[in-house]
């Protein structure tokens, strides 16, 4: 939480450099979020009081405050105090998202670096095994199970079964990149189930595919949950860029 206690700081504060007042602030304030001395929903000091602990103007302070909302870090209102936001992959989400709706070619070169991304996290999260990983991916599981041919509900179960992978690996920094990917996800999910003849038996298929997932992260077998992985890609990516090709 914040101390609000008159005169104590809240930050590490040291005189910062002329040239770049504004992002020696933020990022002294994104350090406290980051640590845990700001909390996600505690407010934040008032411009006025990060001036006087950083020594700059009040200007500088309201543009700091402005780059931590641009990055997704603070929420800000006019006339009220910004608060911390929980650490999530929001940000990314946004710019992946205007991304992949763009053009084929960025939504290949999308999938290609979620392929280099998860193939590397599924081995490690083969080695660490988080258990309320394991639990989010044995939920999405069962969604995916009960929800062959609903492709809304499907497609969210198979974002949330791969989200669980990232919470696996104990890993805050992935969890965050694979929320941050869900557009990407998302639209190759969409993109796969938009095939007309897609048939029971292909989603039974989808189905087992992330099954070897979990079993081989489950049991702690760190190359064979890599090559699951990568052979659930294989597959999914033939059948979705036929559709996007069609």
């Amino acid at each position: 939480m914040v101390n609000e206690t008159e005169g104590s700081l809240t930050f590490n504060t040291k005189r910062a450099a002329p040239a770049r007042l504004a992002d020696t602030v933020s990022d002294e304030i994104a350090s406290a979020l980051f640590d845990g001395r700001i909390a996600p929903g505690d407010p934040l000091p008032s411009e006025g009081e990060i001036a006087r602990q950083f020594d700059v103007s009040k200007p500088i302070a309201r543009e700091a405050l402005r780059l931590l909302a641009g990055a997704g870090l603070v929420h800000t209102q006019q006339g009220k105090v910004a608060r911390a936001k929980a650490m999530t992959g929001e940000p990314l989400d946004r710019i992946y998202g205007y991304a992949v709706r763009s053009s084929l070619k960025r939504l290949q070169e999308a999938n290609e670096m979620r392929l280099v991304l998860e193939s590397g996290i599924a081995r490690l999260a083969a080695n660490r095994r988080d258990p309320k990983g394991l639990a989010v991916m044995r939920q999405a599981l069962e969604i995916m199970r009960h929800s062959i041919g609903e492709s809304e509900e499907f497609t969210q179960a198979d974002i949330d079964f791969h989200l669980g992978m990232a919470l696996t690996t104990g890993n805050t920094m992935i969890r965050m990149q694979v929320e941050g990917m869900r557009s990407v996800q998302r639209e190759v999910s969409e993109l796969f189930s938009r095939r007309s003849n897609r048939s029971k038996a292909d989603w039974q298929a989808t189905v087992l595919r992330h099954e070897a997932i979990y079993d081989a992260i489950a049991a702690g077998y760190q190359a064979g949950a890599q090559a699951t992985l990568v052979a659930h890609y294989d597959a999914a990516n033939i059948a979705s860029f036929e559709v996007a090709n069609g």
